[in-house]
């Protein structure tokens, strides 16, 4: 049996590692190296064409790199994959690699708000035109449901469709199956960041779409301890967004991808028990007086929760419950926890807590966060790997006293 054809957690051990390297060591090891010397001009001609083995500068390929690409390559079932220094550099690479004047771009309103800038602010003024819908149901869509909305903005052409789901902080969810399907009509490009779900809960090539992004600095690398971000999908055009990164230099380096490589080796782990974790925590809040609302595609009583089960073996370890009354309220609870760290980011081995405000929409006016659907007394949680029970104490503490 082939290691593709293998289960995810084999994978995640044994991908790009399969036989031991240098002195027989079986871990891969940090290799920083700026540059890599050749015997012939002729053997480095090849590599540097492509045409034959080996890497000729580390900011456009390295052997360390190349072995968490190739993990991430498999975990999506992807042809090909590339690496970032940050999530972020993922994203606007591939958005401004794939691109041009005059494209058009569909999206949603509910994306991470550094990406809602690149669509707002930076693709406008590089004349690419940019349609977010959302993804609740709208008076002034002539009750068209969000799901009927996404299509119509796709069938009117475009480039590129990018989708998140779970959203970041509200976890609405969006049919990757049927948008890619819409895509593909236009002849468009379906982009997925599947940072919240990782490809342990959903792999979203395998739903029809063309390319599937990380901030590797959450799950994939689960310790908060390194920075990264990766892409994988087909071939063709991971190729043109590397080549657009090995230019503007926004490369992973080889501390940071070793760094990486240990956390996916207990990615399905993690995951899974960070998925048992945030299911039993949303449903325990979902019961609590002081909590106005709990989003987590895993609660039946989600609006989105159908689509979650059929297109998710997990439903993650992220959830956002809204405290009854103001930010100040949220401000409380947050100060109470004791087993949270109030950080910005997620997907980490300990849990992290923190509003909209702080972490994922920071960038946004209370103004604009109210018109994405995100209350001010909104608190996203991530779970980590500590035991349900005394995470669900610590809020219990925390909503009391608050």
């Amino acid at each position: 049996m082939e290691l593709k054809d293998r289960r995810p957690e084999t994978i995640a051990v044994w991908a790009g590692e399969e036989r031991p390297v240098a002195a027989g060591a079986a871990q891969t090891p940090i290799v920083h190296s700026a540059t890599f010397s050749y015997p012939d001009v002729d053997s480095w001609l090849a590599a540097a064409l492509g045409e034959g083995p080996g890497h000729i500068y580390s900011r456009n390929t390295n052997p360390t790199v190349a072995v968490f690409e190739e993990k991430v390559r498999l975990l999506e079932g992807a042809q090909a994959a590339t690496s970032f220094a940050t999530g972020m550099a993922a994203i606007s690479n591939t958005l401004f690699a794939l691109l041009n004047t005059g494209d058009r771009v569909v999206s949603i309103t509910d994306s991470y708000g550094g990406t809602s800038k690149i669509f707002l602010e930076i693709l406008p003024r590089m004349g690419v035109e940019v349609e977010l819908v959302r993804t609740d149901d709208l008076d002034d869509l002539d009750a068209l449901d969000a799901l009927d909305a996404l299509d119509a903005a796709i069938g009117e052409g475009c480039r590129l469709v990018y989708l998140e789901t779970p959203t970041n902080p509200t976890l609405k969810v969006v049919d990757l199956a049927r948008a890619a399907a819409a895509a593909r009509a236009v002849g468009a490009i379906t982009v997925v960041d599947n940072t919240f779900a990782t490809p342990i809960n959903q792999q979203p090539l395998a739903l029809g779409a063309d390319l599937v992004v990380h901030s590797a600095t959450k799950f994939l690398g689960g310790h908060d301890d390194a920075m990264g971000g990766v892409l994988a999908g087909r071939a063709d055009l991971i190729r043109q967004v590397f080549h657009y990164r090995e230019i503007t230099g926004a490369s992973l380096d080889a501390f940071s991808a070793y760094l990486l490589l240990r956390g996916l080796k207990t990615l399905d782990l993690r995951v899974r028990r960070q998925s048992d974790t945030a299911l039993a925590v949303a449903s325990w809040l979902s019961r609590h007086p002081r909590v106005e609302t709990v989003c987590y595609p895993g609660l039946a009583q989600h609006p989105n929760h159908d689509v979650a089960a059929r297109q998710m073996r997990g439903f993650g370890g992220v959830l956002s419950f809204a405290v009854k009354g103001d930010f100040d309220a949220a401000k409380r609870v947050l100060g109470r926890l004791k087993l949270a760290h109030r950080a910005a980011s997620l997907g980490s081995v300990n849990t992290l807590a923190g509003p909209p405000a702080a972490t994922s929409h920071v960038e946004c006016t209370p103004e604009q966060r109210a018109r994405l659907g995100i209350p001010e007394a909104l608190i996203r949680y991530s779970c980590g790997v500590e035991a349900a029970e005394d995470l669900i104490q610590d809020l219990d503490q925390a909503l009391a006293g608050a």
